[in-house]
């Protein structure tokens, strides 16, 4: 197959078209414009519906009555815009409606800034809604992985009936890239017979629905999702291992700082100092007992975790190593990313050397 080159957002709309999205709602913010503009574009071509919503509310609460019509539906956003999506992805999460996210981290917290960040890590993982609930997160780390992952979403989102975030940086959506259109992974898929398409007199009405005001039935409710969740865990859990087989230093990266990461393994090659790299693919479920198996060896003198944000995935790095390692940081916020050599640097240091 030919390579093309393609921009960040636009391959993640064109890649959501190819994946069979039917419906898109959403409203503009920087740094992940370019999703609606194509969408507007082209969806219309294929029989799709491009809807600009008065606000990033209206957009989510849009995107959950496609979902519970049982059509393949996406919006997109970035940081604060998802904030305001908070409410109704707790919702889906609920009534249990698939759908795809797309959040293109810009710095924060507020509105912050509009250049790459990856401040939302908390807001993706543990959930900026009420409630005890999940949703799989992916993480590209190239403009490849993007147009591959958002297609797969779609069909992890109708396999789990649950919500799918595609949760990348701002560099990623602005970047450009050679990729390939190459076909992905399909799976076999239930029936859609819980959605809202109409009796046609041959069954009973369904009900899309978040609300239990009897506390046992909203108990059950709860550990059916868990028991979901748990499946989710089991069965989608994504990393990469990158020249980990003994290493000295491990990083611990998503998104472009593993792209800098990378960068800074070739850097402490040269020095003599053999380093890896553990890439989470999926931010939720993390991906901590790879972490943990690759953190053990005795060859590792040193976890660095490395982040465009002021330590966030530092918690879950943490957890998964329960102290059987200490774990060094590097990382900016605000939009500042931090090169290569200042990487391999905070590396050194926490070796001692």
């Amino acid at each position: 197959m030919e390579k093309e080159l393609w921009k960040g957002n636009e391959a993640i709309a064109e890649a959501a078209i190819r994946a069979g999205c039917k419906y898109f709602f959403g409203y503009p913010i920087t740094p992940q414009n370019e999703i609606p503009e194509y969408l507007s574009a082209h969806l219309p071509k294929v029989g799709g519906c491009f809807l600009q919503a008065e606000s990033e509310v209206a957009a989510i609460n849009m995107v959950y009555g496609a979902a519970g019509c049982g059509v393949r539906v996406m919006t997109s956003s970035s940081s604060p815009g998802i904030s305001l999506k908070q409410e109704g992805i707790t919702y889906m999460c609920g009534a249990e409606l698939p759908a795809v996210i797309i959040n293109m981290m810009r710095g924060g917290p507020g509105l912050g800034t509009i250049q790459p960040a990856q401040g939302d890590y908390f807001q993706a993982t543990r959930g900026g809604g009420n409630g005890d609930y999940r949703h799989l997160v992916f993480a590209p780390a190239t403009i490849q992985e993007a147009a591959d992952y958002v297609q797969i979403a779609f069909d992890v989102a109708d396999q789990y009936r649950n919500p799918v975030m595609v949760l990348a940086d701002g560099m990623i959506g602005q970047m450009m890239e050679a990729i390939e259109w190459h076909p992905v992974e399909k799976r076999v898929l239930p029936e859609k017979t819980w959605a809202t398409t109409g009796t046609k007199d041959q069954r009973k009405p369904n009900i899309i629905n978040s609300l239990y005001i009897d506390p046992n039935l909203c108990a059950d409710h709860n550990v059916h999702l868990a028991e979901k969740y748990k499946a989710m865990e089991e069965n989608e859990t994504r990393w990469e291992a990158v020249n980990t087989e003994g290493c000295q230093v491990l990083f611990v990266a998503y998104g472009t700082p593993s792209r800098i990461a990378r960068a800074a393994i070739r850097l402490l090659e040269k020095e003599g100092i053999k380093a890896g790299l553990l890439r989470p693919i999926t931010l939720w479920p993390f991906p901590g007992k790879a972490l943990k198996e690759a953190a053990m060896q005795d060859s590792v003198k040193a976890v660095v975790d490395v982040e465009l944000s002021m330590g966030q995935m530092i918690d879950d790095v943490k957890i998964a190593l329960e102290g059987c390692r200490p774990v060094s940081f590097v990382g900016k916020a605000g939009g500042v990313v931090p090169t290569p050599a200042e990487v391999a640097s905070a590396a050194k240091a926490a070796m001692g050397r």
